[in-house]
């Protein structure tokens, strides 16, 4: 049943389905160009190959007839001549048959002594062809003189048999088996010939062209009598048969056709098949060893133009037959190569031979058309593709087990995190990590393709953030699970989130260390690229650790809720900054034992800020303080944190941070008449912070409404005056929460 035709609306239909469709137009029309380019090529090749075989068939079709009519002419001649009555006698008849019996007594004593002496014959015959096919690249002295006598034997061997076909059936059995022996010399003088055939490339590099040029003499002798033998049946065919009988050579014409140069070619490209498929199954098990081998067909095409060219005449074009069926061969091999499950390594190295191959190919200036249909169809790079994805699948398997493993310990915490050689907490899950993107870039590096591997760097890149997104869930979730059930949870999450945040630091130093030695081996096209993936991926590393340091941070204020909820209560006024002080020094003991230098430093400044935003909240949202009993507790509590922090970070850096409280303190302890004073000290710095100021001051016990709304005024209207305004770079006040108006006035 025909298949239903289609129209070109629907072909493009097909493609273009959805308006995003329309962007891949471009690369669709570039695809059908590319598809149309093979297509006109190999039509080409086809056409040409088609036509030169037509003109050569027309060619040997009018010289077949040309010869043909020549025999006829003759034959019409002789057979006018022997009925012109003027040649006639009267005793004729008996002359003929006298002279047939004289021709069958000589015919026969000519075919007993070849019969007697044929054995004698053969034996030198077979003396001498295994003396020259002993060595198949040996000088091969005796060749012509070989086919010579079995030509001679084989032409006995045709008429004998010819003229037996009338004989008794025993006689033919006899002749049969006479001949048994001529019949397997032939045999093997024709394998022998073949074998000259497959090993025509080692002949020459042996230095025997001339027994290559006498094997062609062979084949063109054989082909001439091949067509000889086609003329001589079809003129028996054409000619009247009381003619045809009077003719000894047409009787005797019982050869057997020999097709030596299609056989010789045949068996040459067979050769060809058989040494590129025998040097595949020598390193089938290293398709890249194979691939590296292959410089021996060069050499081969190089010898081939070189010192075979010249021993085979212009018509046969044996360069161009043995370029196409290497390339044929070629193209066989490497695409089991392709269909099989290759390693990464194995399709880039292919992927290089393939442009090697062509680059190899045009500086042995070999026309295209011999290299028709292209290795694996034009399509290598398919490979890229594969070899891609191929990538990404082990990545994704790899990194798929690899956190499988390091999320099972994090959460189960059976045992505490390892210690490496500096005598830190951390794990092996980047040491793994970057021991197979490393692998991976590694390889992608060796193609020489910038664009390889930044699509190589694209999917570790992707692999990086998806890892880190897994661990920021992971902390997320075992933080939560230790505040809401506690005792439900294994122990050493602190240890943990510790172990964790080395190990993001050291993937960053890795990632960094990766980018360093990619960025010279590319160009900047690539470079641009390379350098935006991985430094995306430093960025996650270093997230995931300041996660993990949040979390650190978090789990110390949680312990101290119950001393930060009464800050600035009553019970605060009792002293409760030693416990909280207390609480954080064994937590930091803990940290500065087994936490990165770099990561300590940025933990102590995170909890500087957040214990002082937790201050300063509880601050800003305090009830009635006494006065001045609150400004000197303050100022206690200042002077003790101050102290603890000043032993973990440097005097300088604390005392920046620290000095919002200092302001506010002083703004805390000034009268009605100097308020301003101290708050626009502060303002400068922190900006107006309005609703902040006023619930502070509304919060002193020593100062009344009134005094208050003299306060606040005075504020507004300087503000309002000045045009002041927050600071361009927001200060730890941005983040501080007041209460409403409302929450203030129920306060108060």
């Amino acid at each position: 049943m025909a298949a239903p035709t289609i129209s070109a609306a629907q072909a493009v239909g097909e493609y273009l389905q959805s308006p995003d469709d329309l962007v891949k137009i471009s690369a669709f029309r570039k695809k059908l160009e590319k598809e149309k380019a093979s297509i006109d090529a190999r039509l080409k090749t086809g056409v040409k190959e088609q036509l030169q075989a037509t003109r050569e068939g027309l060619k040997k079709l009018l010289s077949t007839r040309d010869h043909v009519q020549a025999v006829k002419d003759e034959m019409i001649t002789i057979e006018k001549e022997c009925e012109d009555t003027s040649i006639r006698v009267a005793t004729f008849d008996q002359i003929s048959r006298v002279s047939m019996v004289h021709r069958n007594f000589e015919s026969t004593e000519e075919m007993v002594n070849n019969l007697l002496d044929m054995a004698s014959r053969l034996d030198e015959l077979e003396y001498m062809l295994a003396l020259d096919s002993r060595e198949i690249l040996g000088p091969a002295p005796n060749l012509l003189v070989i086919h010579y006598q079995l030509n001679q034997l084989e032409r006995f061997r045709n008429q004998t048999m010819h003229q037996a076909k009338k004989a008794s059936a025993d006689a033919r059995n006899t002749l049969t088996r006479w001949f048994e022996r001529l019949n397997k010399d032939i045999s093997a003088f024709d394998e022998y010939i073949l074998e000259l055939a497959r090993n025509i490339i080692n002949l020459v590099r042996a230095g025997q062209s001339n027994v290559v040029v006498r094997l062609i003499k062979i084949v063109e002798m054989e082909g001439k009598e091949d067509e000889k033998t086609l003329v001589m049946r079809f003129v028996k065919k054409a000619a009247k048969p009381d003619a045809a009988l009077k003719f000894k050579s047409l009787q005797a014409e019982a050869r057997v056709l020999k097709h030596y140069r299609s056989k010789v070619m045949k068996t040459i490209t067979q050769s060809i098949q058989t040494k590129v498929n025998d040097a595949y199954a020598r390193d089938e098990q290293d398709p890249t060893g194979f691939l590296d081998s292959l410089s021996w067909i060069y050499q081969d095409l190089i010898r081939i133009e070189k010192d075979v060219i010249p021993c085979f005449p212009a018509d046969y074009d044996i360069y161009s037959l043995y370029v196409r069926e290497y390339h044929k061969a070629l193209n066989v091999v490497v695409k089991q190569i392709a269909a099989a499950k290759l390693d990464a390594s194995v399709m880039l190295a292919l992927h290089e031979w393939l442009k090697e191959y062509k680059q190899s190919m045009n500086e042995l200036n070999i026309s295209p058309d011999l290299l028709e249909p292209p290795l694996m169809d034009g399509k290598e790079q398919s490979l890229i593709e594969d070899y891609l994805q191929l990538i990404v699948s082990k990545l994704d398997e790899w990194s798929t087990n690899l956190m499988k493993t390091e999320i099972s310990e994090f959460t189960k915490r059976e045992e505490p995190p390892e210690v490496d050689s500096d005598g830190l907490y951390g794990t092996q899950g980047a040491v793994i990590l970057f021991q197979m993107v490393n692998q991976q870039v590694d390889l992608a590096a060796e193609s020489g393709q910038g664009a390889i591997l930044a699509r190589v760097v694209g999917e570790t890149n992707r692999v990086m953030k998806g890892i880190q997104d897994q661990w920021t869930k992971v902390v997320d979730a075992e933080f939560k699970k230790q505040m809401e059930k506690p005792e439900e949870v294994a122990g050493g999450l602190v240890e943990y989130c510790i172990a964790l945040a080395n190990d993001q630091v050291k993937s960053a130093d890795y990632a960094e260390a990766l980018l360093q030695r990619l960025e010279p081996l590319v160009s900047e096209k690539y470079r641009v690229t390379i350098n935006e993936r991985l430094n995306d991926a430093i960025d996650g590393y270093l997230d995931v650790a300041k996660k993990c340091m949040q979390t650190l941070i978090d789990t110390i204020f949680n312990d101290l809720k119950p001393a930060t909820k009464i800050l600035f209560q009553q019970p605060w006024y009792d002293g409760v900054m030693v416990q909280i002080v207390e609480t954080m020094r064994d937590y930091m003991a803990d940290y500065q034992s087994y936490l990165n230098s770099a990561l300590l430093e940025l933990l102590t400044e995170d909890l500087i800020d957040t214990f002082l935003l937790t201050y300063l909240n509880a601050l800003a949202n305090s009830p009635k303080l006494k006065m001045p009993a609150a400004a000197q507790r303050m100022k206690e509590d200042v002077n003790e944190v101050f102290s603890f922090f000043s032993n973990l970070a440097p005097n300088q850096g604390v005392e920046a941070r620290f000095e919002v409280l200092e302001m506010l303190l002083s703004l805390l302890e000034a009268s009605k008449d100097i308020a301003f004073l101290s708050f626009w000290a502060f303002a400068k710095v922190h900006g107006p912070n309005i609703a902040f100021v006023e619930g502070l001051m509304r919060s002193r016990s020593d100062f009344d409404r009134s005094a208050v709304n003299e306060i606040m005024e005075s504020i507004k209207r300087k503000v309002k005056d000045e045009g002041l305004i927050d600071p361009p770079e927001p200060t730890i006040m941005k983040k501080v929460a007041v209460q409403n108006a409302f929450s203030r006035f129920l306060r108060t």
